[in-house]
C-alpha cells in the first residue's frame, strides 16, 4: 500500500521555546513534518519561497515583519498555500486582520495542546478552523463602528499619554479638529474617557504598544 505524503509545514514564531514545542508536537505526528522554521516574518517569507511548504503556521506578531504581513505576501505569491495563525492575541481586530490576510484558521496559544494538531489537519485539507472562542470575539467586532485612519492615528498618540495640544502639533491639525477626532473615537468605542479608549483599543488589537 502506497504511503500518503506528509503535510510539509513551515513554523514561524519569534519565541524560541514556543517554536521548539510546536515543532516537537508536529514532528510527533506520522502524517506531518516541519520543513523549515523562522524567528520573524521576513524569514518566514524567505523560507516559504525556498521550501514551498503545504502549510504555514504563523505567529501574528513577530519582529521585522508581522505574521499578518507575511501571510499577505505569501498568499500573494502562492494562493494555494494554507495558512494557520497560532497566537496569544485574541482581540477581534487581530483576528479580522489575520483572516483578511488569507489565514484559514486561528488558534490561540492558550489552547495549543488540544487544538493545534486537528487545526493543522483541517487547514491542510483546505477547511476553515475558527474555534468557538475566536468566533465569539470576531462577532463582537460588529458592535463597533470602524475607526478612520486619522482616528487610529490619534488613538496611537493617545496611547503615548500625549495631551490634545501635543497631538494637534504632531499631526499638524487644529486643537478643535483633535477634539472632534477624540469625540468620534469615544463614541465609536462606546467608552467615556481617553484611558478607557486606549485600554479597549489594545484589548481589541486596534493598536499595539
Amino acid at each position: 500500500m502506497k504511503k500518503e505524503p506528509r503535510i510539509r509545514i513551515l513554523v514561524a514564531d519569534d519565541h524560541y521555546v514556543v517554536r521548539m514545542g510546536v515543532i516537537a508536537i508536529i514532528n510527533n505526528e506520522p502524517d506531518m513534518e516541519v520543513v523549515a522554521e523562522a524567528a520573524n516574518g521576513t524569514q518566514a517569507v524567505e523560507l516559504f519561497n525556498k521550501h514551498k511548504p503545504d502549510l504555514v503556521l504563523l505567529d501574528a506578531r513577530m519582529p521585522h515583519k508581522s505574521g499578518i504581513q507575511a501571510a499577505k505576501e505569501i498568499k500573494a505569491q502562492h494562493g494555494a498555500v494554507r495558512i494557520l495563525m497560532l497566537t496569544a492575541f485574541d482581540g477581534d481586530e487581530d483576528i479580522h486582520k489575520a483572516l483578511s490576510a488569507g489565514a484559514q484558521g486561528y488558534v490561540l496559544k492558550s489552547s495549543t495542546g488540544e487544538q493545534l494538531v486537528p487545526a493543522l489537519r483541517a487547514v491542510a485539507a483546505d477547511k476553515r478552523w475558527i474555534p468557538e472562542e475566536v468566533a465569539e470575539r470576531l462577532a463582537r467586532r460588529k458592535e463597533f463602528e470602524p475607526l478612520t485612519p486619522r482616528e487610529l492615528e490619534v488613538l496611537h498618540e493617545l496611547a503615548k499619554g500625549l495631551a490634545n495640544k501635543q497631538i494637534a502639533d504632531i499631526m499638524n491639525i487644529s486643537l478643535h479638529t483633535t477634539k472632534e477626532y477624540l469625540k468620534n473615537i469615544l463614541t465609536k468605542l462606546h467608552v467615556s474617557d481617553r484611558t478607557e479608549a486606549v485600554t479597549l483599543a489594545i484589548q481589541r488589537g486596534l493598536i499595539h504598544l
